[in-house]
C-alpha cells in the first residue's frame, strides 16, 4: 500500500491457488489488513464485444461467458472487471455462475485442464463512463485505469481476457519481469 493508493501485482492472479486456498484477492487484501470482497454483477453468456473476440482470436460476436464483477476494499469499489472465456471452456461451469468460486477462475480454469502460461496486459488511462464513475463512486473529472488482459494456455490459444477499470488515483500497477 503506498498513500492511500493500493499497489497490486498480477503475478498472483495468473497463478492457480492450492485446494482450500481462498481467492488472490481476499490473501492479498487480508495480507494489508484489509478485506477483499467482490459482487458478482452478472455471470452467463453473451456476444462477444469485437475487441474481446480479438483478444480471445473469434470472430465477432461469437459466443462467450463473461462474469461482470464489483471489486471491493472494505466495502469500497475500487475495480469493476469483466472476464471473458471461450464458451467452449466455460459453457456448464461455474464460470457460467454467478456464485463465488473457492480459489478463484483461475484455479478452477486450471482444473478444467486450461492453464495460463502467458499473459499479455495493455493499461491506459482514459475518462471514466457515466455508469464507472457511479459504480467505482469517482468524482467528475477522476481518471481510471484501463488494465485489458489476455491468458494463453501452452498451446499459445486465448483460454481468458480481463477488462478491469479502477480509479486512477487509488490504484498502483507494480509489473517485476524476469529476464533469462
Amino acid at each position: 500500500m503506498s498513500g492511500s493508493g493500493w499497489t497490486s501485482t498480477s503475478m498472483p492472479y495468473l497463478t492457480p491457488r492450492a485446494a482450500g486456498d481462498r481467492d488472490a484477492w481476499t490473501e492479498e487484501a487480508a495480507a494489508a489488513g484489509h478485506r477483499g470482497g467482490q459482487r458478482i454483477l452478472h455471470a452467463g453468456e453473451t456476444d462477444a464485444p469485437s475487441a474481446v473476440a480479438r483478444k480471445l482470436g473469434l470472430p465477432d460476436g461469437a459466443a462467450v461467458t463473461v462474469r461482470r464483477r464489483i471489486i471491493e476494499r472494505d466495502g469500497t469499489p475500487i475495480e469493476l472487471t469483466d472476464t471473458y472465456y471461450p464458451a467452449d471452456i466455460a459453457a456448464g461451469t461455474p464460470l457460467a455462475g454467478t456464485a463465488k468460486i473457492r480459489g478463484g477462475a483461475v484455479t478452477l480454469l486450471a482444473t478444467l485442464g486450461h492453464v495460463g502460461v502467458r499473459a499479455v496486459e495493455n493499461v491506459t488511462a482514459r475518462m471514466p463512463s457515466a455508469e464507472e464513475r457511479t459504480q467505482l463512486h469517482l468524482p467528475e473529472g477522476q481518471p481510471v485505469l484501463q488494465l485489458s488482459r489476455t491468458t494463453y494456455d501452452s498451446a499459445d490459444r486465448p483460454i481468458q481476457a480481463d477488462i478491469m477499470v479502477m480509479p486512477a488515483e487509488r490504484q498502483q500497477l507494480q509489473y517485476e519481469i524476469r529476464i533469462g
